[in-house]
């Protein structure tokens, strides 16, 4: 249970933390490192096998869980002393100047954070209009603007693992004894190599998300995991298997990692505004683990009905229908800020009620300015009068 409960807080807040705190122009390489420190786990769990080989099992076990407590009590202490809390989240509770002060610890010296901020709080003060005019509502009986937000951020998620990923890792030692590969310490030596190869791949994807934009990678991803799993069910489909197996669990780990693991992490810490961010990011994960929960436990029942090669073709489909759907209804989201993202949305749909605070918003403000200026021209109308 407790474990649960940190795996669903660590899923839902770290891609949302570190997209609050970074610049939007580095955004899709820092938030794919939550999805790098994760398959780094996923490393060293494939390693542990090796690991505590010689140990006997009724002991190997406990030297498994006792392990687990290092790397969450040094995060502990990281959380405590060197992580800063969100800018965005000491603005909507009116701690400006401790906001300040974490921008200008984050961005490089002489950035003008000040701008930042205003563009927050001016966020903000749309945002509380948008509240007002859709009330708590606005995941249940969403405008325009927040249902294409929450289709995009929640279908990633849920496509992340309907394409199968959870599944062929956990039950990667059936494949591979399926394929022909039953000695132990060749598999734990192939999952190695399998989990670095995926790391690499992160790292790259972490790059090319900030240069070549998201709806790319994405759709590259979904094409190569769709060939790699119909060659693996034309595979499975002969009597020998063991090279191929591997070379086409590469190339899905590989196309898997380059857009559709981090970026289904990515596109939700972004999507979504300030105003649904905590709900919509909880509801993002929690269906992403039922979806996940569903694929591994019918796995092998489903992989025994209809055979491996069978198995294999119906996640390839998934793939095509995920990649119809993304082109039709995902946005590029490269490059705009956390605040631009509302108006961003409902220019798409055509959101009224968003695009009408927008324009009322910057009425007000240049009403505001052209009092300023008539204000100031008074000022100094009456200080030459005086000179005079």
């Amino acid at each position: 249970m407790f474990l649960g409960l940190g795996v669903g807080f660590g899923l839902a807040i770290d891609p949302l933390y570190i997209s609050e705190i970074s610049p939007a122009c580095h955004r899709g390489q820092l938030v794919t490192w939550s999805e790098f420190a994760l398959n780094i786990g996923i490393v060293l769990g494939f390693a542990s096998g090796i690991i505590f080989s010689g140990v006997p099992a009724n002991k190997a076990w406990r030297y498994m869980f006792g392990l687990g407590a290092i790397l969450p009590s040094i995060l502990l202490i990281f959380v405590s002393f060197v992580m800063p809390e969100s800018p965005r989240w000491l603005m909507a509770n009116e701690r400006e100047e401790e906001a300040l002060s974490i921008l200008r610890r984050i961005y490089p010296q002489g950035f003008q954070v000040e701008l930042i901020v205003k563009d927050i709080r001016e966020s903000l003060v749309k945002e509380a209009l948008a509240e007002n005019t859709v009330g708590w509502g606005v995941i249940f009986f969403p405008t325009p603007a927040f249902r294409r937000m929450l289709l995009v951020g929640i279908s990633v998620a849920i496509a992340q693992q309907a394409v199968g990923i959870d599944a062929i890792q956990y039950y990667m030692v059936y494949i591979l004894e399926e394929s022909g590969i039953s000695d132990r310490t060749e598999q734990n030596w192939t999952l190695i190599f399998l989990g670095l190869l995926k790391l690499f791949c992160i790292v790259i994807a972490g790059y090319l998300f900030d240069m070549k934009g998201r709806r790319p990678l994405i759709f590259l991803s979904l094409i190569g995991m769709m060939f790699a799993l119909l060659m693996q069910s034309i595979n499975f489909l002969g009597s020998t298997k063991n090279n191929l197996t591997i070379i086409c669990l590469s190339t899905y780990l590989i196309f898997f990692s380059l857009g559709m693991g981090p970026g289904a992490w990515l596109i939700p810490s972004e999507v979504f505004s300030t105003l649904i961010r905590a709900k919509a990011m909880s509801l993002a994960t929690f269906m992403n683990r039922i979806v996940a929960t569903i694929m591994s436990s019918s796995f092998l029942t489903v992989a025994t009905a209809i055979t491996w090669s069978g198995f294999f073709l119906l996640l390839a489909c998934i793939c095509l229908i995920i990649l119809v759907f993304f082109f039709f209804l995902l946005p590029e989201t490269n490059g705009k800020s956390l605040e631009q993202m509302s108006v961003y949305f409902a220019e798409i749909t055509g959101d009224r009620s968003i695009l009408d605070i927008e324009e009322s918003y910057k009425a007000k403000q240049r009403n505001l300015e052209l009092e300023n200026t008539r204000r100031q021209g008074h000022v100094e109308d009456e200080s030459s009068m005086t000179i005079t």
